[in-house]
């Protein structure tokens, strides 16, 4: 009884701990509950800091309830103090307020501990309805506060020109984007380029001085929704698992791809039972 305790405990043990930050998602195919279900995927243990708890459905956000700075910065607090993290995500943080908590916990936590863990950023600005989820004046603390300790930022067309101020439209003003943003920010960059006309979906990755390209066949007559979410969570673990930064955005690039493909589409009809596409 007594050794297979032990293997058990071995076992758990040898399981990357994964932290992500993000909003709660009502439909479960974006936030924090698509970085679980990715986590879990990948054979990584995922823990949650709540941010905000989101009404949605795919195509449509009908409130939005932000959790106390406070209590965010203790959740990541508690959190890292009490298990081996190996990685960290943040996803939707929604306010100023929440931005300024989520960098200056990270800060300190970083600065007070021995071992360093790689952090994802997905700048979260906009869904993939259009809706704002971002304020205003977070963006100016994403890029003086939280940016600087990121290992990777990845963010997708519309969030690149919003941050560059200007308009991305072929893989040639892509690639000089993602140059951009790796000058301005000094971290690497994955651009994600499924937003982009073709038929290819091809997201660049700007880092050590060199662009490298990942690409995957365009899956069209799907609305998608938490792409963005599952792509930035396959990436933590991925990192969190030892993969190199590149090997892990490949390995990231075939999970998302995969799950666009194997999609569910959900029947309005009532009485009809949901079924997979």
């Amino acid at each position: 009884m007594g050794k297979q305790h032990d293997r058990r405990s071995e076992s758990a043990a040898t399981v990357p701990v994964v932290l992500t930050i993000a909003g709660s998602d009502s439909s479960a195919g974006a936030g924090l509950q698509a970085d679980l279900k990715t986590f879990s995927a990948l054979g990584v243990y995922g823990l949650t800091a709540v941010t905000c708890v989101v009404a949605e459905i795919p195509g449509k956000i009908s409130q939005i309830e932000p959790v106390s700075a406070e209590l965010v910065g203790e959740q990541i607090t508690l959190l890292c103090r009490n298990f081996p993290i190996a990685a960290a995500k943040t996803g939707l943080l929604y306010t100023a307020e929440i931005v300024e908590a989520v960098a200056r916990t990270i800060a300190d936590l970083l600065a007070n501990s021995a071992k360093r863990f790689p952090l994802v950023i997905d700048p979260v600005i906009t869904a993939t309805s259009g809706d704002r989820l971002l304020e205003l004046g977070a963006i100016e603390l994403y890029e003086s506060k939280l940016f600087p300790l990121a290992t990777l930022i990845t963010p997708n067309i519309d969030e690149a020109e919003k941050l560059l101020g200007q308009k991305i439209q072929d893989c040639q003003s892509m690639e000089k984007a993602a140059r951009a943003l790796a000058r301005k920010y000094r971290v690497s960059i994955l651009l994600k380029g499924g937003h982009l006309a073709g038929r290819s979906a091809i997201d660049l990755l700007f880092a050590g001085g060199k662009i490298t390209e990942f690409a995957a066949p365009f899956i069209r007559g799907v609305a998608t929704h938490g792409t963005g979410c599952t792509y930035s969570a396959a990436i933590t673990a991925s990192l969190a698992s030892g993969l190199s930064l590149e090997k892990a955005i490949g390995r990231a690039k075939k999970f998302v791809t995969a799950s666009i493909a194997g999609h569910f589409r959900w029947t309005v009809e009532l009485g009809r039972e949901p079924g997979r596409a």
